[in-house]
């Protein structure tokens, strides 16, 4: 599994309006092949950031997903936010899982 994590400093004036984007998003990604899930963490205080993960199949599906239309389409809201809303660049992490462990019910 190919998991992907965007570092997203947001100005906490903007929080709500950063948050309603999210919820109103155009769920391209959904669609796309390998695609397997979207999570978005909300930080806890306010120095730290928005954090913004995927999870993929692999990484040639999410190198497929940013070179297509439907990336382009989906992130064409992105100008909805004024440069004021992020208060530091973002950051995107990539990670290929080595283990993967969930709870079990006995």
């Amino acid at each position: 599994m190919f998991v992907t994590m965007n570092r997203i400093f947001v100005s906490p004036e903007y929080a709500s309006a950063f948050e309603e984007r999210f919820r109103n998003r155009v769920h391209a990604v959904d669609k796309m092949p390998g695609f397997i899930r979207n999570l978005v963490l909300r930080p806890r205080e306010t120095e730290q950031p928005y954090v913004v993960m995927t999870f993929w199949q692999s990484e040639e599906d999410f190198n497929s997903w940013v070179n297509s239309d439907a990336f382009k389409h989906g992130h064409a809201k992105s100008g909805t936010l004024s440069k004021e809303a992020f208060n530091k660049p973002s950051h995107l992490e990539t990670f290929e899982t080595f283990l993967d462990t969930k709870a079990t019910t006995e």
